[in-house]
């Protein structure tokens, strides 16, 4: 058995498989249990989706401040909440699809009445050899007369007797008035059926559009609603979530408002026209039987609350884990280089089991709910049978009156157990609706899109913190600032300097009014900023932050997002062309720019991942400088920039400060010694200010974090050997042009025409969900059996109908009542035991459907998450990968599977069985009315399949959309600080809102066909009933049928017709399942170029592996980006245990050498060689466990500090290990101190935390690893001074006797590298050590004095 087929029928959800193999476990390890305990894991994600009461030791007024920023207050859904969004014109097409609804649903009742009186027809009729009769003529055989004399005691006498003999004329009836009146009826069916027709179309219509323009104003609403909240709002709720809820919950929302309700709608029109009826005909018999009634509708009402409840519960427990998820695919670079996939995926089937576990439950009320609605159904037929043969004997009722009492209350009995799974969705979409109805109602405590607030008319640009004592809603027993005061005059440049934690990205926040100070003020001019507008003063604020977030658009459209609240916000093309132009010089991005194949309409990927983390800084500082603004905050803006560009950006930004306020944070001090004024913190206080010259004469703090980056000058005693050593490529120039011959090689590799794969059929996926659902086959098997015999028992139905209308006729002779009664009564003996039956078939079906799908939906989601994780690098960068996208469809596909299960796939069963079996039982009963209602049968196949095609195509015509309102969402909240400081809520809204309205029209002509089809099938149900009534008139006229035969085929006709059409009702669920199916089996069919799960490859035993590294003749460009060349020859040589740095311009290849090492991809040229052996013939998995990366973005995941630490180790560790590796990382004073130590909760995406905080725990993560090879990409550009010494102490200590490849800007941190390698244009422009590149005064040496911190 292959591993993907291990893996496809083996299940997560079954505690006999925790020790059980699966495919990651062989190439990673586990960590210890108390690593990976609830605390650590589940507690980190769990209180992303709640509060819990964590303010109660502050004193109430902080309290109140804190909550306000957090707190969510439930929300109790309903039905009518759904549609909250109507207007009149919404509610005037509801009301009338409601009218129409209950209009179609009486119909039912109607064709109930038209079957009774024909009925009526049917038993008036002579059984038997009574069906001839005399006609009143006879003959005269013979004549005799005789005289007959008597004695008595009175005397004679005689009698005269005449005998004559008599032969009686027997004739057939003539039945031409019973054929009219069959006939007359029939054509009222095929009137009803023409009214249903047109009703069905209107009401199915009129409802599915009507969802679609409500829901997509949900979307929008809940999106808006999500974008004005306060940031503290997001301190505690993952963008995974607000994702799954509005690509995954909105759907369980449409569905709520869709023609489910229609269908609700009209099967009680059809009851309770039902009952009415029945009571018009026999008041007794009605009150008798009401009761059952009554039952049914107790039981829907209390299943479908317990469901609503159970299905919130199973929709939270996921919503949470799609967090989860959403931070493991944006991180999958840190994921597989870690290789923690199985780690995540173990975590995440966390949340899975408890979305399961409710879902189970789900399941069995569900089940429990169909059971009892059709055991007390069914003893309605058995009480009425029971009393009503009484009230017929006694003449009470007449037949049709009986039957029509009878048949109508069935009727509606059945309507109640066909609302079943549409109740069930209905309640799935209410309990759905609690979390995003309480999102739109939340009051945000700091609240973008109010208008209230004042507008200054003139903003000169003095700030003051007056008094700020502040600490995050997060992490309430932290003090971040203490009374902190500091006056920033307007046309100044401030810097902030400490270290990481001392409160310096606080006052950034504090100033764009993320966040509400406990005490104290913020003045912006004099004014409260609280008294301001939000939006107004964001506007006057341009951030460029340490950790840059870019759009999934061009660099034209991201730096246009700049120009927002200024006068050019809607200024032309042309004119937004030449600021952005004239931006981007500034920033120093134009020259890269220029490079690109389609420059400023270049597309730079989900968050930018298609830039280097360089360009993206610069494309990030153009965007806040183009709209020249009054106050510019730069925190860490040129930290990923090289010394070169950072020298440009850095005299641009000087030049654009004259003119405006600007608070800097840096931990690199040559972009700020020429601040106005520089304010040294640590722990919330101000330890000393003044300019970078006064500052050093103290000769205290300051002059430590200065001392600490100073880099080592050039010996005047460097002889010219120290000159030659260092290797300068002089004939670059030469290369280059070589390279144009490689580059055609490169490039054909990648315009090799992929071959599309056609999608799977239907009969591939229903294979996979059979080898996922393996494991639960013998439940599913059961399932099947009971819904079959809950299906069969129609049938059965129609038997025990038509033998009690047979003996009906057969006992209409007073003298034959007695046995009229015991026929009837054993047959309602028969129905009672029928009910029990299927009370027991019924709820074991919809149990065994809803455990199985649930169990199912689990597997589905870690098989598509697990699969998700293996794939190469390259597919996250293709931009249909996006991480909103991936999420939504994990989220959605499973789902749309489970939309076909528990009680859908119950009716669907039970449908199937009774349609095609009933109708082969037709056949066989009665072959001549079997094979000619067999007719309609394809008719209405055909129907129903060219429905499913045509949404399943339709469906496929939309997934774009769909994806890309996702996006849009799961984009903006994941940057949800870069949004609100550009202020872009409205124009994210505007383009969700084009998007939904392209969806909506677009759905709107595909709704028209599928309600026309819906309508057409329903119509035909009514169409055979007619023809049946007329053909089968006739063959009971004529003698060839019996009554019994007719009722039986005729009754089997109603109920089979009925399922037939409730088969296609499903259509879009089946179309969308069958979509989903085909993405999963699409996903899980794919085998990566490399494949981390392969166990292909060579095994380097530990102890052989020395960690040299060499790179020859290596050419690449990255497969979304196939027309720019990255590297172009690059050779490279690392030995083992050497500490070589990479240093150039951003953009240069450096980020994709480290990727190569990693194995992120594969080069199109060249090889890259790990201990002389071309790493693509190694182990995959194997291979990366020799390696440990550190990210110039570190990666925190949303559990604790603990967990994420205990990531690193490929095995299991103990606390003391993981103390060790933060003690090194210089983060261990900084974890004890806070109050929850080692289990303090990093937040989503280590929100919780400062960059250089997270940047040293995901230091100590690397080297809990114990790797032979530490490959750090900027890894400490987001430490404070004295943190990056301690820390590059560290490092150089950890570097010994392992090889250490380090991508640097910040020169001071790599000064005593063995080699600096410097790259320049996708290959080595010179190499050597520090001494050496500066004795070749060559490009090294132009970084180095562009970072010298002298007093000038």
């Amino acid at each position: 058995m292959s591993e993907k087929e291990a893996l496809l029928s083996s299940s997560s959800s079954d505690s006999d498989d925790v020790n059980e193999k699966q495919p990651l476990n062989a190439t990673v390890g586990s960590v210890s249990d108390e690593s990976l305990s609830e605390q650590s894991t589940g507690k980190g994600y769990a209180t992303i989706g709640g509060l819990e009461n964590e303010f109660s030791g502050l004193p109430e007024q902080d309290a109140e401040t804190l909550r306000q920023q957090v707190h969510i207050s439930p929300f109790s859904p309903s039905f009518l909440q759904l549609f909250r969004y109507a207007d009149r014109k919404d509610i005037a097409i509801l009301v009338l699809g409601v009218i129409v609804s209950i209009a179609e649903g009486v119909m039912r009742p109607l064709m109930a009445i038209v079957f009774g009186a024909a009925t009526q027809e049917f038993t008036d009729l002579p059984a038997g050899s009574m069906m001839m009769y005399f006609n009143g003529s006879y003959y005269n055989r013979y004549n005799s007369t005789y005289d007959k004399h008597n004695y008595t005691q009175d005397g004679w006498y005689s009698e005269l007797y005449n005998s004559t003999s008599y032969e009686y004329d027997y004739s057939y009836m003539d039945n031409s008035a019973f054929v009219e009146n069959v006939s007359r009826y029939a054509l009222f069916m095929f009137l009803l059926g023409i009214a249903v027709t047109i009703l069905t179309f209107s009401k199915t219509f009129l409802f599915i559009d009507r969802a679609d323009v409500l829901s997509s104003r949900i979307r929008e609403h809940y999106l808006t609603a999500t974008l004005r909240q306060n940031i503290g709002y997001f301190d505690k709720l993952g963008s995974g979530e607000i994702t799954t809820r509005i690509s995954s919950d909105t759907v369980l929302l449409q569905e709520a408002m869709s023609e489910k309700v229609s269908y609700v709608i009209s099967y009680l029109a059809t009851f309770i026209t039902a009952v009415v009826i029945a009571y018009s005909r026999s008041y007794l018999l009605s009150s008798i039987i009401i009761g059952n009634v009554i039952m049914i509708i107790l039981t829907s009402y209390f299943g479908s609350k317990i469901v609503t409840k159970f299905s919130a519960k199973s929709q939270e427990g996921y919503s949470v884990g799609g967090s989860l998820a959403e931070e493991a695919i944006s991180s999958v670079r840190n994921v597989q280089a870690f290789g923690i996939q199985e780690r995540m995926a173990q975590a995440y089937d966390g949340f899975l089991a408890t979305s399961e576990k409710w879902g189970i439950r789900v399941g069995y009320v569900t089940g429990l709910r169909t059971g009892l609605t059709f055991l007390f159904a069914m003893t309605i037929d058995a009480l009425a049978y029971w009393q009503g043969i009484g009230l017929l004997i006694e003449g009470t009722v007449n037949v049709a009156s009986l039957l029509t009492t009878i048949f109508t209350l069935s009727l509606g009995a059945f309507s109640f157990t066909m609302i079943t799974p549409y109740l069930t969705g209905i309640s799935t979409g209410i309990a759905a609706s609690a979390k995003i109805f309480s999102t739109i109602d939340r009051k945000s405590a700091i609240d973008s899109s109010s208008e209230e607030g004042e507008r200054l008319t003139e903003v000169k640009g003095d700030i003051e913190l007056r008094n700020i004592r502040f600490v995050y809603p997060s992490r309430p027993n932290v003090t971040v600032l203490r009374d902190f005061s500091l006056k920033i005059p307007h046309g100044k440049t401030v810097a902030l300097v400490g270290p990481s934690g001392s409160g310096k990205s606080t006052i950034v926040g504090l100033i764009e009014r993320f966040y509400n100070p406990l005490n104290g003020e913020v003045l912006l001019d004099g004014h409260n900023i609280v008294d301001l507008n939000t939006r107004w003063l964001r506007q006057q604020v341009a951030l460029v932050q340490q950790e840059p977030s870019l759009f999934a658009c061009s660099i034209f459209e991201n730096i246009c997002y700049g120009l927002i609240g200024t006068p050019y916000e809607h200024a032309s093309d042309v004119e937004k062309r030449e600021l952005v132009v004239d931006a981007c010089k500034q920033a120093n991005a134009w020259e890269f720019i220029q490079t690109l194949p389609d420059g400023l309409d270049t597309v730079v990927g989900e968050r930018g991942i298609l830039m280097s983390g360089g360009q993206k800084q610069r494309i990030a500082i153009a965007r806040a400088i183009v709209s020249n603004p009054k106050i510019l905050l730069l925190d860490e803006a040129t930290s990923a920039l090289d010394t070169k560009s950072e020298g440009v950006v850095q005299e641009a930004l000087d030049r654009a400060a004259k003119m405006r306020t600007t608070i800097v944070i840096a931990h690199r001090l040559s972009t700020i010694k020429d601040a106005d004024l520089i304010v040294v913190m640590r722990t919330g206080e101000i330890l000393e200010q003044g300019t970078h010259a006064q500052l050093l004469d103290m000769k205290g703090e300051y002059y430590k974090l200065v001392q600490a980056q100073t880099i080592e000058v050039l010996k005047e005693t460097s002889d010219s050997s120290d000159s030659t050593d260092a290797q300068v490529d002089e004939n670059s120039g030469i290369e280059l042009a070589k390279f144009n011959t490689k580059q055609t090689v490169a490039s054909t590799l990648f315009h090799r025409k992929v071959e599309e794969t056609k999608p799977a059929s239907v009969g591939a996926v229903v294979y996979m969900l059979y080898r996922i659902s393996q494991r639960d086959l013998a439940i599913l098997l059961m399932g099947l059996y009971s819904g079959a015999i809950t299906g069969m028992a129609y049938i059965g139905l129609s038997l025990l109908y038509s033998t009690a209308l047979q003996r009906i006729q057969e006992y209409n002779n007073p003298n034959d009542y007695a046995l009229l009664r015991r026929s009837i009564y054993l047959v309602a003996a028969f129905l009672f035991m029928q009910a029990m039956i299927l009370f027991i078939a019924g709820s074991a079906a919809g149990s065994m459907f809803g455990y199985s799908s649930s169990r199912m939906v689990r597997r589905i989601r870690s098989l598509f998450f697990r699969h998700l994780l293996r794939q190469d690098i390259s597919y996250f960068d293709d931009s249909e990968h996006t991480t909103g996208s991936l999420t939504s469809s994990l989220a959605r596909d499973a789902q749309s599977i489970e939309s076909i299960g528990g009680s859908t796939a119950n009716k669907l069963v039970e449908s199937m069985v009774t349609s095609f079996g009933g109708f082969i039982f037709c056949i066989a009963f009665g072959y001549k009315l079997g094979l000619v209602l067999l007719t309609g049968l394809p008719v209405m196949l055909f129907i129903g399949y060219y429905r499913f095609k045509f949404m399943t195509a339709f469906a496929e015509t939309t997934k774009g959309h769909h994806a890309k309102s996702s996006n849009y969402a799961c984009e903006a909240t994941s940057s949800i600080r870069t949004v609100v400081s550009l202020t872009r809520e409205e124009e994210i809204l505007e383009g969700y809102r084009k998007t939904l309205a392209v969806i909506v029209r677009g759905n709107r002509k595909a709704n028209i066909r599928s309600a026309a089809l819906v309508a057409l099938g329903r119509g035909m149900q009514y169409y055979i009933m007619a023809l049946a009534f007329y053909y089968g008139g006739l063959l009971v006229a004529s003698g060839e049928y019996s009554l019994n035969q007719f009722f039986v085929i005729f009754i089997i006709m109603v109920f089979g017709l009925e399922n037939a059409t409730t088969i296609f009702t499903f259509a879009p669920e089946m179309s969308k399942a069958l979509r989903a199916g085909r993405n999963i089996k699409k996903l899980i069919d794919s085998q990566p170029e490399i494949d981390a799960w392969s166990k292909d490859g060579v095994v380097l035993p530990a102890d052989e592996i020395n960690g040299a590294i060499e790179f020859r003749d290596v050419y690449f460009r990255y497969p979304t980006r196939s027309d720019v060349p990255v590297l172009r020859g690059l050779n490279l040589s690392v030995k083992k245990g050497q500490f070589v740095a990479l240093v150039g311009a951003s953009g240069c290849g450096k980020s994709t050498t480290i990727g190569l090492i990693e194995s992120f991809y594969r080069p199109q040229w060249g090889s890259v060689f790990m201990d002389g052996r071309d790493i693509s013939t190694l182990n995959v998995s194997e291979y990366r466990k020799n390696i440990a990366l550190v990210q110039q973005e570190p990666v925190l995941y949303a559990g604790s500090i603990r967990y994420n630490v205990a990531l690193g180790s490929p095995g299991e560790v103990t606390d003391d290990q993981i103390v060790a590796a933060c003690k090194k990382a210089n983060i261990h004073d900084f974890i004890t101190s806070l109050p929850d130590g080692y289990d303090t909760l990093c937040g989503a995406k280590g929100s919780l935390l400062s960059g250089g905080q997270k940047q040293r725990i995901a230091i100590a993560r690397a080297l809990i690893r114990e790797p032979k090879i530490l490959l750090l990409d900027e890894a400490t550009s987001a430490l404070d001074s004295e943190s990056e010494k301690i820390v590059q102490a560290a490092l150089d200590e950890a570097a010994i006797g392992r090889t250490t490849i380090a991508v640097a800007h910040r020169l001071s941190t790599i000064q005593n590298a063995d080699v600096i390698y410097v790259f320049e244009n996708g290959k080595i422009l010179e190499s050597g050590t520090h001494q050496q590149l500066l004795a070749n005064r060559s490009k090294y040496f132009e970084l180095v004095n562009l970072q010298a911190l002298d007093k000038s």
